[in-house]
């Protein structure tokens, strides 16, 4: 597993051990960061579910400023601080190794969030929740939240504040991403 472009391009990453996690394929995240195109400046990523944080870390090789990184699960949360460690990004991630629930009942205080990743394992039924529990405070007025999830399990068309605008689907994988709605 590989960052497929910017600064960071090409660089490998590490997978947490065991089946517990699965991260996203490049494949994938090559079709997501061609759906979002440049971050602008000043961008900010909510990565949920990190993993082995490959998504925020795309992210930020293609320009992106800051991630949040949210792991509870120690092999994914080991890999995760590997890869931030190795590929010198330090300053611009926090880990938050907390469950996602928990952190977002109270997330600490900084800058809103323009693009919010949400990657949870396929067999958790955490993705309703998780949507309705974002704090719209911390989310920018043009935040995407991008939701990976297996095909025969579908996210909602909407939850709470947001509204699914776009779903794409890759082989057994879908993205489906969500806007804040207007009042």
């Amino acid at each position: 597993m590989r960052i497929v472009s910017g600064t960071l391009g090409g660089r490998v990453l590490r997978a947490p051990h065991g089946a517990a996690t699965r991260p996203t394929s490049e494949k994938v995240r090559q079709a997501l960061f061609n759906i979002l195109g440049p971050p602008l400046d000043e961008t900010h990523v909510l990565d949920l579910f990190a993993g082995s944080g490959a998504l925020g870390l795309e992210a930020l090789s293609r320009g992106a400023a800051s991630v949040t990184s949210v792991e509870r699960a120690r092999p994914a949360l080991a890999a995760l601080r590997q890869n931030v460690q190795a590929l010198g990004v330090e300053a611009q991630v926090t880990i938050a190794p907390i469950e996602v629930s928990r952190f977002l009942e109270a997330p600490p205080p900084g800058p809103p969030w323009r693009w919010i990743f949400l990657d949870p394992p396929y067999a958790a039924d955490v993705v309703t929740d998780s949507l309705a529990a974002l704090p719209r405070a911390r989310l920018t007025d043009d935040a995407v939240v991008v939701v990976e999830h297996a095909h025969r399990a579908p996210s909602p068309d909407r939850a709470g504040f947001l509204l699914r605008t776009d779903l794409r689907r890759y082989g057994d994988t879908e993205l489906s991403l969500y806007r804040v709605s207007p009042p």
